[in-house]
């Protein structure tokens, strides 16, 4: 931005509910959607330690239908002999206001999942 601001931002934070933890090491793939619905990918990033990704975009935002796909595909933490019972998620979500940021949190646990629109 002119300033030197940084601008919006789409970005997630994934937390292990099982170990009550981060989940560190989570490949997560940024998706636009075109106009006849394919998924270009914008861009893939591990979660940090924390288990973050805190700017996915890497660019400027526009308006349009953005899909984020969380790879789960391997084994837990509390049984490295198993492997996870879901493999992967997609998330699609419509972006219309380009001056705010996106942060989509997402809650693992075994044999569950959970995610929202954060702030």
């Amino acid at each position: 931005m002119a300033d030197g601001a940084a601008g919006p931002t789409i970005s997630t934070h994934v937390l292990n509910t099982e170990r009550g933890a981060p989940a560190a090491g989570v490949h997560v793939s940024l998706y636009k959607l075109g106009e006849d619905d394919r998924p270009i990918r914008i861009t893939q990033a591990l979660t940090d330690d924390d288990g973050r990704v805190r700017d996915l975009l890497g660019r400027p935002l526009s308006p349009g239908v953005y899909r984020l796909e969380f790879n789960l595909a391997g084994r837990t933490a509390a049984d490295p002999e198993a492997e996870r019972f879901f493999q992967r998620l997609s998330v699609d979500l419509r972006v219309e206001d380009t001056s705010r940021s996106y942060h989509v949190p997402l809650l693992l646990a075994p044999f569950g999942m959970t995610t929202y629109r954060g702030s």
